[in-house]
């Protein structure tokens, strides 16, 4: 019973140590969901698809930054080989969405032959 109290306090001890030295990353990271929300409510209807574009090249770069990363994992770190696996994939889902909707608006504005 008194290790499971010790771990419990560790635990918390460990979470309110990371919390203090990231308090300020925290903060950046809501301000910016913040300003990111209003930003994007804000975006006229005919900005929308110039916007995706570039918003699909910048998540290629990420990607590719990402995959580099990847490769300068060890071996043996299956946890971060997992999440970059999936945060990878998701990166990829994401662009090739971007693309597909991109390519409907245009066909919109295309005229019909």
């Amino acid at each position: 019973m008194e290790t499971s109290a010790f771990h419990s306090k560790t635990t918390r001890s460990l979470a309110m140590e990371f919390l203090n030295q990231n308090i300020e990353d925290i903060y950046f990271v809501i301000f910016c969901i913040f300003i990111g929300i209003e930003v994007i409510s804000n975006v006229p209807a005919i900005l929308h698809t110039p916007l995706m574009s570039g918003a699909n090249a910048i998540s290629g770069v990420i990607l590719v930054g990402a995959v580099y990363m990847m490769l300068t994992i060890p071996e043996d770190d299956y946890l971060n080989l997992t999440l970059g696996g999936i945060a990878i994939f998701l990166g990829t889902l994401n662009i090739s969405g971007g693309f597909f909707v991109t390519g409907r608006m245009l066909k919109m504005f295309s005229s019909k032959k």
